[in-house]
């Protein structure tokens, strides 16, 4: 866990070029308490050990940690919260989206890259899976952009220091993120009423619904070009509660751009929900614990 936590913290591409910089970087041998003269370990053996760690949900349970380490520090908060979800590009290429009944073919010119042509050829989800990565599904996140295999990785972030309470990798469909919303306010601790902030694509008649069942106060953007009109209605948008939510929310992106640059997960070098969901996760824990250290050096001592 100290060796993917470097990782991450310094932006290392793969787990061999870990090895490679923790074989002569003294900083990395103390971290993971390797003496000067202990051999680095095998790559492959890294990796092996690593996956043991998805039976445990070990990458939750240190995130719950950190959060409520948080907590005790009076630096989350349990009221205000913020939603949103972005597109992880998945570890397969557009070639591997194929037919799931596959008719016959003829070889291809080349085993290891062949030529496709994709024209006039009509592709989507319910017809065609990666073979690589059966898991990822072909998305994009507006109109006008090209569609990618991608996973939907979702975040709940505290308006106070914008710290990541919870995370939830799913299926890139068009309901992922506010699905995986409503799966992650239902694990916010208390019985209180909380106030939750999110983009127009949250401003359904339907998600506002199940939050107000849920005793959550839908502080999301209106969607005045919605057909029907917006489900936020004035008595919502009328208090200030509702417009520091809207500055508030803006905070998550920060938190996407960490995960995305610094962690290395705009493109996810992992495969199948399981794996992508116990990285991301653990990245998050690990975008905490960066928030937390800053937050340390901004309290001024008594």
């Amino acid at each position: 866990m100290r060796a993917q936590l470097l990782q991450l913290f310094y932006s290392v591409r793969s787990e061999r070029l870990l090895m490679e910089e923790m074989d002569y970087n003294i900083l990395f041998r103390w971290f993971v308490g390797l003496n000067l003269d202990d051999a680095v370990w095998d790559a492959t053996v890294f990796t092996k050990n690593r996956n043991r760690l998805l039976e445990a949900e070990v990458a939750k349970e240190f995130q719950a940690r950190v959060v409520e380490q948080a907590r005790e520090k009076g630096w989350a908060s349990y009221e205000h919260f913020t939603v949103d979800g972005t597109l992880l590009e998945a570890w397969a290429s557009v070639k591997s989206f194929q037919p799931k009944e596959k008719k016959g073919s003829p070889p291809p010119d080349d085993p290891g890259n062949p030529t496709v042509n994709f024209r006039g050829e009509k592709r989507s989800n319910e017809t065609h899976e990666s073979k690589s990565d059966p898991d990822a599904l072909l998305a994009r996140k507006s109109a006008g952009k090209e569609a990618k295999l991608s996973y939907s990785g979702n975040l709940l972030v505290e308006n106070r220091h914008g710290l990541l309470v919870s995370s939830l990798v799913w299926e890139a469909t068009g309901t992922a993120e506010r699905d995986a919303a409503m799966a992650m306010l239902q694990e916010v601790p208390g019985t209180g009423r909380v106030t939750v902030g999110g983009d127009k694509g949250f401003d359904t008649a339907e998600f506002v619904r199940e939050c107000r069942n849920m005793c959550v106060t839908p502080h999301v953007a209106q969607n005045l070009a919605r057909r029907g009109g917006s489900a936020i209605d004035g008595r919502t948008t009328q208090h200030a509660n509702y417009h520091i939510s809207q500055k508030k929310r803006k905070r998550i992106e920060e938190c996407f751009g960490w995960l995305k640059t610094i962690a290395l997960l705009r493109k996810v070098r992992h495969r199948g929900t399981l794996k992508v969901d116990w990285i991301f996760t653990f990245a998050c824990a690990a975008y905490n614990l960066v928030r937390m250290r800053n937050l340390m050096r901004s309290v001024v001592p008594a």
